[in-house]
């Protein structure tokens, strides 16, 4: 018989990346009295990882557990970005409700669209958090019918069309019920979830299962599952199995050490959990998303949905240049595979396979941000590699090649349509829908293969100068839509191993832009500019001015270098074509050809 945990409510919070869920988060953790008075609490204290802070995005999902009057509520925040779409996925399995947050202004977005259709396929209640009312530019009435329009195209039915609306400032920590006068805190958000979201249920006195939905990792005690008890109760050193529905004949017998439940920023040990409560699990060798842990007699395993495919590949290997073992702490092949698999434990829409050369490797991933995300963490890290361009892995369906096609929906101001609709049509982007939206912007959508955004989005910067948004999710495959041109200015080589001097930097720049400034390292082979024009040009920036009788040295002073273009690593990413490898330490980001031999490297393009 099944009964319900009516002092237990959870949740996940669901929204395009900045609308304010992380902030949301934040205000409910403050209100509900987790934080001692004095206590001194980061903004978006969620985000606990360097890179999250530093972006303004969440990257893995995280748990936190608030108390409103007698009742625990379990948040789950989750990333906003398409590439960490297979997080929201795996969440909302051990949820029984979604707060959709929807930013007053730019109302429903393409993220929007993706999170919700995933919480309507699971059936779960939605309450409707239309956020950030307090701009000047707000327009909370035209948001409501925007949200509802979204509703009824993903078919939800009418019980989800009934779902209240919560008018809130996340960053001012108020919330209200009512469109046009703001409480001075958030209780009617409280409230609203308490009656809105429906308390879990389940058999307490049958047999255990809890389905792991996500893994953390610690250095300490390793692998840790985190999931829903969805029936019976599970209790310290109890003798358990874990089952796993995609491959059923494996039992694996294990014994769990420590079970945890979440207040607030904290994990609590406890003896034991029952039906509905979240729970981490430690102490439990090789435990993997998508396990249930089953009590012996009864292993019933639970199906889970299937892991979001990768899209994008890239080849990781070690770094064999010059300056290599310069800077990075770990170096050799051994570290980086290591490095490598370790960051399996945790992201799930990774993949990484050996290649027939010891040193390198093959890593996937679900996108471009995915990817740098992994290389960014793994350079702070002290590691030093090298990657290859990133491309996109292709199908073959029905005996012809398919590729990944991505829906891009692009905003930006009316006058910049035009270039923006010209450089898609090159990468093979197809117009979709073209709509005026407010405040003289208009909003393109866009079919595009994959391939075809790769070194699109520095590029849309300029074009817009920083005035457009850009946002793309995963649409499906469809069959290859053709070559797509390359990019048409070549690189500068440098010609000679040294240090960049003045004199030489200025005979390079009439040639394009530089990348490098006087007093740079560089070695023969390395890219330190962008040509001008198509092919690529060999020069000399370490060649000094000789000194003559007629000449004083003085006068290299007057010369005059244009300042240097210094790329992110995703520019860099964006920049490097297939003969090029990008070098990354804990230090520097370096682009270097493949081939740094000058001969061989024009025998090989002749070839």
């Amino acid at each position: 018989m099944k009964t319900k945990r009516e002092d237990i409510r959870n949740l996940a919070i669901i929204a395009h990346v900045d609308h304010g869920k992380t902030t949301l988060v934040d205000q409910l953790l403050r209100q509900s009295g987790i934080f001692r008075e004095n206590q001194v609490v980061h903004d978006r204290v969620m985000d606990s990882n360097d890179l999250e802070r530093e972006r303004g995005i969440t990257i893995l999902s995280k748990n936190t557990a608030v108390y409103y009057k007698d009742t625990k509520i379990n948040i789950i925040d989750t990333p906003g970005h398409a590439d960490f779409g297979g997080e929201v996925e795996r969440v909302l399995k051990m949820v029984n409700g979604v707060i959709l947050v929807v930013d007053a202004f730019e109302g429903a977005m393409p993220q929007t669209k993706f999170v919700l259709k995933k919480a309507l396929e699971l059936n779960l209640p939605v309450i409707v958090c239309i956020n950030k009312v307090d701009r000047p530019e707000a327009r909370p009435n035209e948001v409501i019918d925007e949200v509802l329009d979204l509703f009824i195209e993903l078919g939800a039915d009418e019980s989800q069309l009934e779902c209240p609306f919560v008018f809130a400032s996340a960053k001012s920590g108020t919330a209200s019920l009512d469109m046009n006068s703001q409480k001075d805190n958030m209780e009617d958000l409280f409230e609203t979830i308490v009656k809105y979201i429906p308390a879990p249920e389940g058999e307490k006195d049958e047999p255990l299962q809890v389905l792991i939905s996500t893994i953390d990792y610690n250095e300490y005690v390793g692998r840790i599952g985190i999931g829903k008890v969805e029936r019976g109760s599970i209790k310290v050193n109890e003798p358990v199995v874990i089952v796993n529905y995609l491959e059923p004949e494996t039992v694996k017998k294990v014994k769990i050490t420590k079970v945890y439940e979440f207040e607030g920023l904290n994990r609590v040990e406890v003896e034991s959990a029952n039906i509905g409560s979240i729970i981490a699990v430690s102490g439990v060798e090789g435990i993997h998303i998508g396990d249930t842990i089953c009590a012996p007699e009864n292993p019933e395993p639970l199906p889970f949905i299937k892991i979001s495919e990768p899209t994008i590949a890239m080849t990781f290997s070690v770094n064999n240049s010059p300056f290599a073992g310069q800077e990075g702490k770990f170096v050799t092949s051994r570290q980086i595979r290591e490095r490598l698999f370790k960051e399996l434990n945790t992201d799930v829409s990774l993949r990484i396979e050996e290649t027939d050369l010891t040193d390198s490797f093959k890593v996937s991933g679900r996108g471009e941000l995915h990817l740098s995300i992994l290389i960014e963490t793994m350079r702070r890290e002290g590691y030093e590699f090298q990657v290859s361009k990133p491309e996109v892995l292709y199908r073959t369906i029905d005996g012809k090649r398919h590729e990944p096609i991505e829906r891009v929906t692009i905003d930006v101001p009316e006058e910049f349509v035009g270039s923006v609709i010209e450089k898609l049509g090159q990468r093979k982007g197809e117009l979709v829908t073209m709509t005026p939206s407010n405040g003289g912007y208009t909003r393109l959508e866009f079919l595009i293969p994959a391939r075809g955004l790769i070194g699109y989005r520095s590029e849309f910067m300029t074009d817009t100068r920083g005035n457009g948004i850009l946002n793309s999710v995963f649409e499906g495959y469809q069959p290859y839509k053709g070559d797509i041109p390359r990019r048409p200015q070549g690189s500068l080589v440098a010609f000679e191993s040294g240090e960049a001097v003045t004199y030489g930097l200025y005979a390079a720049q009439e040639r394009g832009i530089l990348f490098i400034t006087p007093g740079t390292k560089v070695y023969a082979g390395m890219v330190v500019g962008q040509n001008a024009k198509s092919g690529d040009i060999e020069v000399n920036v370490c060649r000094k001015k000789q000194l003559t009788n007629t000449r004083a040295s003085g006068s290299d002073d007057a010369l005059r270098l244009s300042p240097p273009k210094i790329m992110s690593l995703e520019e860099a990413l964006e920049f490097i074509e297939n003969d090029e490898l990008l070098e990354i330490t804990p230090e520097s980001i370096r682009v270097r050809k493949s081939i740094l031999d000058s001969n061989l490297r024009y025998k090989s393009n002749r070839k």
